[in-house]
């Protein structure tokens, strides 16, 4: 993630409410654990497992915004050998996914 989206993410939050209801702030903070991953524990792709039909997924979905192909992009990285809890689990998990998602990021060489 470059310096620019970090603050673009930053900026946004800070134009939201963080005094709104509890399902507002847990949504907020679900968008941020899309882009950002798991801080404390981050994770990594090996380059092995960045085929071609991962970058292919990954690159439709950045463009097209629609990320319900998360799960198909997880069963590509674990065909191609990848064995990431973290990865896989994110990828399979239920969202939200947004443009910035730091797994298709990490894909696409974004990060």
């Amino acid at each position: 993630m470059t310096l620019t989206q970090i603050v673009g993410a930053v900026d946004a939050l800070s134009q939201a409410s963080w005094s709104g209801p509890l399902e507002e702030r847990r949504a907020q903070v679900g968008l941020l654990r899309d882009i950002f991953g798991d801080l404390f524990n981050p994770a990594a792709l090996s380059p092995e497992w960045i085929t071609d039909t991962a970058v292919a997924l990954s690159r439709e979905m950045y463009h097209s915004r629609d990320f319900s192909a998360m799960p198909i992009l997880a069963d590509a990285l674990q065909d191609a050998g990848c064995d990431s809890k973290i990865v896989l689990a994110h990828c399979r998990g239920p969202g939200p996914h947004v443009r910035g998602c730091w797994v298709v990021d990490l894909v696409l060489g974004k990060s």
